[in-house]
């Protein structure tokens, strides 16, 4: 894979005359949102929830739409190549929302740096981004941006990020054993490597640290908040004056961030959503 355009072409996923990028408006149903924001989908890879974002995607809407970064996975398909169809659902999904008119902004991360070159343009009325500025519907300024600009070990230890790579693959492996069992035996959707990560010191004050340098540089801009992704932990919290939002990500916590017409802010954890839905349906009385 040594240019975009090759992977583009292997892939076959931007074919914007697709008959599935035309079809009906969304169903009134779906839950409506001014903004979302999702990313560190990781498509390209065994440990993308595809399954569950296609859901996400078929239930909700909004005016806007980021994509936050590692959205496609290509360290790991530099290494072996892994596509099958749901992964092109995804992108025929969001591809489809910017057909109807939703305003879709991409800024891609360090698993699909590929894409920054292309920083600028519009592919397929997605806007290609660095970076941006988004105005909520109260009046905040929030800074968008993936955040590994501020991951040390990316920046100075290159090669350590992806023997970090490599070992979390791993556990992904194991995630989805943990998961296959876990849906034979009739349980939901529960991230082993969540749990891990919140039980290890190291990862926590890791997470914090990096909470905190985000925050800090956001401030320094002048914004009022900023909302990343990279580190697969989904949060909402104050630093200093400064909002912190993290979208979290579509392989272990399968969550979204989202914006409420009013301007309040919230996390979705979707497995939680399924579940409180399935459990909803089985409490509905049986058609007569």
């Amino acid at each position: 894979m040594d240019a975009p355009q090759d992977f583009l072409k292997d892939a076959a996923i931007f074919n914007l005359t697709d008959k599935r990028l035309s079809g009906p408006e969304p169903d009134c149903r779906r839950k409506r949102y001014r903004t979302i924001w999702v990313s560190d989908i990781h498509l390209g890879t065994k440990g993308c929830n595809s399954e569950l974002l296609i859901d996400f995607l078929d239930s909700v809407d909004s005016e806007t739409m980021y994509l936050v970064g590692d959205i496609i996975d290509g360290w790991r398909m530099k290494k072996k190549f892994y596509w099958p169809p749901e992964h092109n659902d995804v992108i025929w999904r969001v591809l489809k929302r910017a057909r109807r008119g939703t305003r879709i902004v991409y800024i891609p991360g360090n698993h699909d740096e590929m894409f920054r070159q292309f920083t600028g343009l519009n592919f397929g009325k997605v806007e290609i981004r660095r970076k941006a500025i988004h105005e909520t519907a109260d009046g905040r300024r929030l800074l968008v941006l993936h955040g590994d600009e501020f991951d040390a070990i990316m920046l100075s230890h290159r090669w350590l990020a992806h023997l970090g790579d490599m070992a979390y693959t791993a556990m992904m492996v194991l995630n989805r054993w943990v998961n296959g069992i876990r849906g034979w035996l009739g349980r939901p959707y529960w991230s082993l490597s969540k749990h891990a990560k919140h039980r290890v010191k190291n990862a926590v004050e890791f997470i914090s640290k990096f909470e905190e340098i985000v925050a800090e540089e956001a401030g320094r801009r002048g914004v009022d908040g900023v909302v990343c992704g990279h580190i697969h932990t989904a949060e909402i919290r104050t630093i200093e004056g400064v909002e912190y939002y993290n979208d979290g990500d579509w392989v272990e916590g399968c969550t979204a961030l989202v914006e409420h017409f009013d301007g309040r802010m919230e996390i979705l954890h979707w497995a939680d959503e399924i579940a409180a839905r399935d459990t909803d349906e089985r409490r509905m009385p049986a058609a007569a």
